[in-house]
C-alpha cells in the first residue's frame, strides 16, 4: 500500500480545497459546541440560536467556496468531483440538522430540556471533533481509520441514545403534542449525527481510492 508522502507526490491533492474542508469541519465543531450549551442551558441560553443561524450561514458560504473551487480546477484536484460533491453536502447537513434543532426548541416553545436531548448532543460534539480531526489529517496523507471507527461508533451510540429517548416519550406519558414536539427534536439530532456518519462513508472511500 503507498505510503502518504508518495500519495502525495503522486495524486498533488489541491491544498485550498482541503483548507476548505478544515474550515468546514470546523464549523461544524463550533456548531455542535454552541448546541451543546444553548440545550444544556434552555432558556437561559436561548440567544445562542442566533449564533447557530450564523454557523449554518457560514456553512452555506464554505459550501458555494469549495464548489467554485472545485469547478476552477477541474480535472486537476486530487479528489473525485462527486467526492467532492458528497463530503461537501454531508459536512453542510450536519450544520443544518444543528441549526434546525435550536430552531425547534424556540419553535416548540420548549421551557426546560431534556437529559436525552443534552446525551445526544454530547454524542454530536463528539463526532464532530472527530470529523474535524479526519479532515484535518486529509491534507497530509494520515491514516484516517481511528477518526471514522469513533464517528461510527458514536453513531451507533448515538442510535440508542435515540431510541432510549423516544420510548422514554411514551412510558412518561407525557402531553401528545409535547410528545410530537419532543420526537422531532430527538430525530433531528440524531439527522445531525448520522451526517456525520455520511462524513465517515464517504472519508472512507476516498482512503480506499487514496491507497490504490
Amino acid at each position: 500500500m503507498p505510503c502518504p508522502e508518495m500519495w502525495l507526490t503522486r495524486a498533488k491533492p489541491d491544498p485550498e480545497l482541503l483548507g476548505l474542508f478544515e474550515e468546514s469541519a470546523r464549523n461544524v465543531q463550533r456548531t455542535s459546541l454552541l448546541l451543546r450549551d444553548l440545550i444544556a442551558d434552555y432558556p437561559e441560553r436561548a440567544g445562542l440560536a442566533r449564533d447557530i443561524l450564523l454557523c449554518e450561514q457560514e456553512g452555506d458560504r464554505i459550501a458555494h467556496d469549495i464548489l467554485h473551487r472545485l469547478a476552477a480546477t477541474r480535472g486537476r484536484s486530487a479528489l473525485e468531483a462527486s467526492d467532492v460533491h458528497a463530503l461537501t453536502g454531508a459536512l453542510d447537513d450536519v450544520v443544518d440538522h444543528a441549526e434546525e434543532v435550536a430552531d425547534q426548541f424556540g419553535l416548540y416553545g420548549v421551557e426546560a430540556p431534556m437529559e436525552q436531548a443534552q446525551e445526544i448532543a454530547g454524542v454530536l460534539v463528539g463526532c464532530a471533533e472527530q470529523v474535524a480531526g479526519a479532515l484535518r489529517g486529509l491534507r497530509g496523507g494520515a491514516d484516517l481509520s481511528a477518526h471514522l471507527v469513533e464517528i461510527h461508533r458514536l453513531e451507533n451510540e448515538g442510535d440508542r441514545l435515540g431510541r432510549a429517548a423516544v420510548a422514554s416519550l411514551f412510558v412518561n406519558g407525557i402531553d401528545p403534542m409535547m410528545l410530537i414536539r419532543w420526537k422531532d427534536i430527538f430525530d433531528t439530532l440524531e439527522d445531525a449525527v448520522d451526517a456525520c456518519e455520511t462524513v465517515a462513508n464517504v472519508l472512507e472511500g476516498i482512503s480506499i481510492k487514496r491507497g490504490r
